[in-house]
């Protein structure tokens, strides 16, 4: 598989049965042969879309004192601001060459589950990054929520199986910026090779080069979005829980030709997360004589915390 297939999500919610059994069927084999896709008909509409660049732009180019004053210490970088080349992929000691941002859940209506999340930052210089963030954050969820049905049903699970555990889960908006490169990088990229944590990622901004994914065979693809398309991949919470069903893909960002070094990049992954007590324990359908059970059982709040110590971003 040399290219990233590509879906329509209308067709999952067309009320067309056959339309639907086409959707749950290429998304699944897709997830089993790659673990991307790259989705069309998703919930953002393009003034959306066009005004979060507009605001994230103007939030990575305020000046780096008043950036860092959104800082928070001691929450893992879980909400807020996390400055340049502090994160690195696990078993990377070089920071990735980027700025990001992190938008989390929205509670509206458990105040029990609202004290187990920090709160989201609000950027004064920047009033407008909080409205749209907050916004898109919330398309995403409900863009995210219909392919996990689709998912489910691919799986043999009732189609809202995964619904309970989404609903009000610790997901991210990640707004990204990687700077300009200034000098040249000793061993350091974009982003480092690497699996995410999460059930699927959502990716804004996977137009133009830098994108690339590892095949079966250990060969980097590009992955290239047309501009209404969103690149959706799985993550480690859902390939585990499928027992590597699903496949969750290494993938990087890797840097631009050096006639482009003087060039931002920016791209906003949204990453799918349930709430921390879903249990990650590998689904019976998925355990044969060929496919015996490959992973421990494991929360996905324990599977977190795991992995955010793994990469830096906790103590």
């Amino acid at each position: 598989m040399n290219k990233i297939p590509s879906v329509n999500l209308q067709d999952f919610i067309s009320g067309d049965e056959s339309r639907k059994q086409k959707f749950i069927n290429e998304i699944g084999k897709a997830y089993q042969d790659i673990g991307f896709v790259a989705l069309k008909g998703h919930f953002l509409d393009d003034q959306l879309v066009d005004n979060l660049y507009k605001e994230v732009k103007n939030f990575f180019s305020l000046p780096v004192e008043t950036k860092r004053s959104y800082e928070i210490e001691g929450i893992g970088g879980q909400r807020g601001y996390v400055s340049f080349g502090k994160e690195s992929a696990k078993g990377k000691k070089e920071g990735d060459l980027k700025e990001f941002w992190h938008f989390g859940q929205y509670v509206e209506d458990d105040p029990e589950r609202a004290k187990e999340y920090p709160t989201n930052v609000e950027v004064k210089e920047v009033p407008e990054f909080n409205s749209v963030g907050k916004e898109t954050y919330q398309m995403l969820e409900k863009t995210a929520k219909y392919v996990l049905r689709a998912l489910a049903l691919y799986l043999d699970l009732e189609e809202t199986y995964f619904d309970n555990y989404i609903h009000n889960g610790n997901s991210i908006l990640r707004p990204i910026h990687y700077p300009p490169i200034l000098e040249e990088p000793e061993n350091a990229v974009r982003a480092a090779a690497h699996g995410d944590i999460n059930l699927i990622t959502l990716l804004m901004g996977a137009q133009g080069r830098g994108l690339q994914v590892q095949n079966h065979k250990g060969e980097w693809i590009d992955a290239i979005a047309e501009p209404d398309e969103l690149m959706i991949n799985v993550g480690d919470m859902l390939s585990r829980h499928t027992n590597n069903k699903l496949k969750s893909t290494i993938h990087r960002v890797v840097n631009p030709p050096r006639e482009l070094w003087g060039t931002s990049r920016y791209s906003i992954p949204f990453f799918m997360h349930p709430i921390s007590e879903m249990k990650l324990n590998v689904l019976d359908s998925c355990i044969d004589e060929n496919n015996p059970k490959q992973f421990d059982d494991i929360t996905a709040g324990e599977f977190l915390n795991e992995r955010l110590i793994e990469l830096g971003l906790k103590k």
